[in-house]
């Protein structure tokens, strides 16, 4: 079994709460069960409902769950389709509702899933591969097909990469001269003879992570996903209930920020506390893929209260 760090587990814990009125828990991106598996510990009354479209990770999570049968639920599904909760018998909402987002280290860790730019492996990028229907393009499709300003958008929209053009003018005239990208390797090598030396020396990190995080999101659409998932998720969540969100980049965490905030206005409940929490520093030196994290919490407006606010 591979190593697995749940994220911010104390703080996630924290959270729940230790509530007894905590009965539905919808994680909606399982990956290896490691959030999962605390809460269904701590609220042994509690069901739990798990989403997860990566076929590998799912059989996992079955594994790791196995003890807790038959108090969850894995449902082989994009977490944007988190409303085909209403349409299970027995479902009358959410308690609690959990995100960690982002790529697992179960997908980083092999490279013929294509995500990491230090493995060697195709430009696949699909988080659900293992998916004979699976809809989404390969990265490798993209970088084939897309042209300058089309690429330039996803680095700059989805990377942030400062030299967003430069490297999408970069592979396109790679591609005018008979050049083809197969592989992780081959795009990482682009991408240092597209950029100057000096230029490499001043990015402060690998000058291939950001277009290689752009490119994961175009594959997976992960920010619409998002978006929906967040509407689907409202939607479900019972009076005092908590959405609880991690989410490890700017463009995902102030889509969760202004989410929240639109739901305030709504008077639909507000986030507690207001602003961020981050991963304590013994986490991230245990850790590096906590570093970037920022965990936010809404908490629902319990239905009294809501009443309350209309006199």
């Amino acid at each position: 079994m591979r190593e697995h760090l749940s994220v911010m587990l104390n703080e996630v814990l924290e959270a729940v709460g230790g509530e007894t009125n905590v009965r539905t828990v919808v994680d909606a991106t399982l990956g290896l069960a490691g959030h999962s598996i605390e809460i269904l510990k701590r609220h042994p009354e509690a069901f739990l409902y798990g989403f997860d479209q990566d076929a590998e990770a799912r059989e996992i999570a079955a594994e790791r769950l196995a003890p807790f049968a038959p108090r969850f639920e894995i449902i082989a599904d994009n977490f944007r389709n988190i409303g085909l909760l209403k349409e299970i018998d027995g479902f009358s909402g959410a308690d609690v509702i959990l995100f960690d987002l982002g790529v697992s280290n179960l997908q980083i860790s092999e490279p013929e899933r294509g995500f990491s730019f230090q493995y060697d492996g195709p430009l696949d990028m699909r988080m659900d591969a293992g998916d004979e229907e699976s809809c989404h393009p390969k990265a490798e499709e993209i970088l084939r097909t897309a042209g300058i300003k089309e690429l330039t958008e996803i680095f700059r929209d989805y990377g942030e990469e400062r030299y967003a053009f430069q490297i999408a003018k970069g592979i396109v005239r790679h591609r005018e001269h008979g050049g083809e990208l197969h592989s992780t390797t081959e795009l990482v090598e682009l991408i240092r003879k597209i950029l100057p030396a000096p230029v490499q020396r001043k990015m402060g990190g690998h000058p291939a992570r950001k277009i290689f995080q752009a490119l994961r999101i175009a594959v997976n659409d992960e920010i619409n996903a998002l978006s929906e998932a967040l509407d689907g998720a409202a939607a479900l969540l019972n009076p005092a209930g908590k959405i609880i969100i991690i989410s490890y980049h700017s463009l995902e965490d102030r889509m969760v920020k202004h989410r929240f905030r639109k739901w305030k206005e709504e008077e639909l409940g507000e986030p507690n506390p207001r602003k961020a929490l981050l991963p304590a520093e013994d986490e991230v030196e245990a850790n590096y893929k906590s570093r970037s994290a920022k965990l936010r919490i809404f908490e629902k407006y319990e239905e009294d209260e809501k009443v309350e606010d209309e006199f």
